[in-house]
C-alpha cells in the first residue's frame, strides 16, 4: 500500500506554469478517514515531492494567512463559534514554530495557546480531561493546543505511567469528548506534524550546536529518542482510532517548514471559510450617523 493510500482523495488543483504544473494537495490532502489503517512508516515527512515550489509555498501562505486573519476578525466579531487546532508531535517536530507561523498578525483577544506538560498535584486530583475542558475554546475563540489530551494516550503510554486497562479506553473517551465540543459549536483540528528520525537528529543536533538554541534542547530528549518506534506504535492506535468526522487527523508532512506552515494554513482557512463567520447585523444606519 503506497502512502497516498492511505489519505482521502480528492481532485488535486494544478499550480501556474511557473511552478512546472506539480500538483498541490487540496485542504484534506493529509486528512486520515475515519476508521482507516494507518501505516505510520509509509506516510510522507517530506512536502518537497508533493509541491516542489519553495517560493511559491511561502508567497501562497501569506496571502492565505492575511485571509485567515479576517476570518478570525469576523469569528471574533460573530461570538457564536468557536475552533480549536491541536498540534502534536515527536520532540523538535514544530509545534512552536508553527504556531508562531500561523498565529502572526492575529488579533490576540481572541487567540489563546495552551501547552500542557506534566499535570500538577491539584489536575491529577480530577479526570485526565478535567485541565482540557476548562481551557477549550468560548464563543468567538480560537485555541490552539501546543500537546493535548492525547499525552494521555501517548506518554503515559510509552513510559508505563499508568496499565493498559488505564488508557486503552481513553480513546473512547476522547471521541466522546471532542463529540461534546463539537455539538456545542466547536470546529476540531488535529495535525500531527510529521518529521523523519532523521531530520530529528539534524535539528537536535542543532540545538546543542548552537548557543540562542541550547535553552531548548534537554538531555531527556536523547531518551525519548531511543523510544521513537514505542512512540510510533502508539501515535497508530490514535491515528486510527480517533480521527472522527468531528475532528479529524491531519499527518503533516514536516521535515521542511515551509511546506508544513502552507498545508496546515491551507486547512485551517478551507475550514474558517466553509464555517462562514459573518459580522453581526446593526440594529441601526450607519449612514445616517454622523459623530460631533
Amino acid at each position: 500500500m503506497g502512502p497516498h493510500s492511505l489519505f482521502t482523495h480528492r481532485t488535486l488543483r494544478y499550480l501556474p506554469a511557473s511552478t512546472n504544473r506539480r500538483t498541490q494537495p487540496m485542504p484534506d490532502t493529509h486528512r486520515i478517514k475515519s476508521g482507516q489503517q494507518v501505516d505510520i512508516a509509509t506516510l510522507p515527512t517530506s512536502g518537497k515531492d508533493i509541491h516542489g515550489d519553495k517560493k511559491a509555498a511561502k508567497a501562497e501562505f501569506h496571502a492565505l494567512r492575511e485571509e485567515f486573519v479576517g476570518l478570525q476578525k469576523a469569528l471574533y466579531a460573530e461570538g457564536k463559534r468557536k475552533l480549536l487546532l491541536v498540534f502534536q508531535a515527536m520532540d523538535a517536530g514544530g509545534k512552536d514554530g508553527t504556531i508562531r507561523a500561523i498565529l502572526e498578525g492575529v488579533n490576540p483577544q481572541g487567540v489563546r495557546v495552551e501547552s500542557f506538560k506534566a499535570p500538577s498535584k491539584e489536575e491529577l486530583a480530577h479526570d485526565f480531561l478535567w485541565r482540557i475542558h476548562k481551557v477549550v475554546p468560548g464563543k468567538g475563540k480560537i485555541t490552539v493546543f501546543n500537546r493535548s489530551h492525547y499525552e494521555d494516550v501517548l506518554v503515559v503510554r510509552v513510559d508505563n505511567i499508568v496499565p493498559e486497562s488505564v488508557w486503552r479506553p481513553r480513546f473512547r473517551m476522547l471521541n466522546d469528548f471532542e463529540h461534546l465540543l463539537a455539538a456545542n459549536g466547536t470546529r476540531i483540528l488535529k495535525f500531527f506534524l510529521h518529521i523523519s528520525k532523521d531530520e530529528q537528529r539534524r535539528r537536535l543536533q542543532e540545538r546543542v550546536d548552537v548557543p540562542e538554541k541550547n535553552w531548548k534542547f534537554s538531555i531527556d530528549d536523547l531518551e525519548k529518542r531511543k523510544q521513537w518506534d514505542t512512540y510510533m506504535a502508539a501515535y497508530k492506535d490514535v491515528l486510527e482510532q480517533c480521527s472522527t468526522e468531528d475532528a479529524p487527523w491531519h499527518v503533516i508532512p514536516s521535515d521542511q517548514n515551509w511546506y508544513r506552515n502552507l498545508t496546515i494554513m491551507r486547512t485551517v482557512v478551507a475550514a474558517l471559510k466553509d464555517m462562514n463567520p459573518q459580522y453581526p447585523s446593526l440594529d441601526y444606519d450607519p449612514a445616517g450617523i454622523k459623530v460631533e
